[in-house]
């Protein structure tokens, strides 16, 4: 039987030990040993010394295992557990996911329990720390929890809380969403929306996958956005009021909580075949749609924000855009990747709560507007620009042409077409300093750009030269 020194977990023979610790559902095998030794008051060290292990737990930071480390059994080590749990080793298989899962490493121990760590993710999925409160209700302890979680199903609803990725060295394990229950409610929408893409012959998790890739790009341009209200209130509820303070870790860590409700509004619109049969008429042969077709002011409406689809429309290298092309060839019978509407491309997948915060130190440091130059100007304001750029190389491309006739008529020529393409690149000139001015590049910076004086891009009015009138 236990004992608290722990060199004995059970007794010689064979009875499984004073406590029944049934495992929760989705558990991690790692977790339910931690909360074993928990159960009978001794250091999981000690616990874990009644499995010989074949590597050593993958390293944290300041020491200790990871939250998002696994465990793999043999047949013998997975015989120990269960007669340590004092549960059946049918029981077991129902909950832990990674209970069925092999490795070569461990083939050859069959007497000796044996084990092997792995991390989580490699494993099965996503792992999320467990809510204490459902924890303590199911076994009387509140103590950590780890289970495998999908991103679409990280609200416990009962406790109005958002449960945190576990694959991050960071000490919150959930946010409080009882001044956010607009998330909630999504994921309570969210169940009827993975019906919807089952009929329609789609994985829900990838048509999920898609719209949080969709969404979290748009996070990322937010910060520039002077229209968007809703994300930095709900960023602020679930912050516990003020996500100013570390306004850079903040918007790492609630993430994927503060936008699930535009995520599986997305995936409402991903799914309904009225909007791909839009996509396929307006696309008029060349994807994506233009910017002021219908398809990009539904997007808007169906995320709250009538001026999003502008702004969509003009990022020609996103998730959104990829989905259309998909749509379109798929309707004229092309196969391969490109055909799929819910593959995401790598260059599109958001980067992990883990990985983001190794770069908090880059998030504090303000955006660059050259890098976010499709967001912070407006589409109307770049065609403008591209248009005076397309008219002045036209008109220097004429200049080929007037090389003939009496030296006074073709110099005239020459003359008048120069000056009136001087005209055309200054104003392009204008307008892009005044683009770049908008979004928050210092006048004094811009003004070596063009050799116009700070004070003379000052006096010139917001839509450019020639809006003047």
């Amino acid at each position: 039987m236990i004992n608290t020194a722990g060199t004995a977990p059970f007794d010689g023979g064979g009875h499984a030990g004073v406590f029944r610790i049934a495992p929760l559902s989705g558990e991690t095998t790692s977790s339910l040993i931690c909360r074993i030794a928990s159960r009978y008051g001794l250091e999981t060290r000690a616990l874990r010394s009644c499995w010989q292990w074949r590597n050593t737990p993958p390293p944290l930071k300041g020491g200790g295992v990871p939250a998002d480390a696994e465990v793999l059994l043999n047949r013998a080590g997975q015989e120990l557990l269960a007669q340590l749990c004092g549960v059946g080793q049918d029981v077991l298989a129902r909950a832990l996911p990674s209970w069925g899962c092999r490795d070569a490493t461990l083939a050859g121990q069959r007497q000796t329990p044996s084990a092997l760590w792995r991390s989580a993710g490699a494993v099965v999925g996503p792992v999320a720390f467990g809510c204490r409160l459902c924890t303590a209700r199911r076994t009387g302890t509140a103590v950590r929890m780890v289970r495998y979680a999908a991103r679409s199903s990280r609200v416990c609803a009962q406790h109005g809380r958002w449960l945190l990725d576990a694959d991050a060295d960071q000490v919150l394990e959930h946010l409080d969403l009882r001044g956010a229950l607009e998330v909630v409610v999504a994921q309570q929408r969210w169940t009827g929306v993975a019906r919807r893409a089952v009929r329609a012959g789609a994985e829900p998790e990838r048509v999920f996958a898609l719209a949080h890739a969709v969404v979290a790009r748009w996070w990322e341009q937010a910060l520039v956005w002077e229209r968007e209200t809703i994300w930095p209130q709900r960023l602020d509820q679930v912050a516990g009021g003020n996500a100013g303070a570390d306004l850079a870790r903040w918007r790492i860590v609630g993430r994927d909580t503060v936008v699930l409700p535009e995520v599986v509004a997305v995936a409402e619109m991903l799914l309904d075949p009225a909007v791909a049969e839009l996509v396929w008429r307006e696309s008029v042969g060349q994807p994506p749609p233009l910017p002021d077709a219908m398809v990009w002011r539904r997007l808007g409406e169906r995320v709250g924000r009538p001026w999003l689809g502008r702004l969509a429309a003009s990022d020609y290298n996103s998730p959104l855009t990829s989905w259309m092309t998909a749509v379109i060839r798929r309707r004229r019978g092309q196969s391969g990747p490109y055909g799929d509407p819910w593959w995401v491309h790598h260059d599109h997948r958001p980067a992990p709560l883990a990985t983001r915060l190794q770069d908090v130190g880059k998030e504090t440091k303000a955006p660059s507007p050259g890098r976010m130059w499709r967001a912070v100007v407006h589409p109307e304001q770049r065609a403008l620009i591209s248009s005076a750029i397309d008219h002045a190389a036209e008109h220097l491309l004429q200049l080929r042409g007037l090389q003939d006739g009496p030296a006074a008529d073709v110099a005239q020529q020459l003359v008048h077409t120069l000056r009136h393409s001087t005209a055309l690149i200054d104003d392009a000139v204008t307008r892009t300093a005044l683009a770049a001015a908008n979004a928050s590049v210092s006048l004094d910076e811009i003004a070596p750009w063009t050799g116009m004086p700070a004070d003379t891009l000052t006096a010139m009015p917001a839509g450019g030269p020639e809006d003047s009138g």
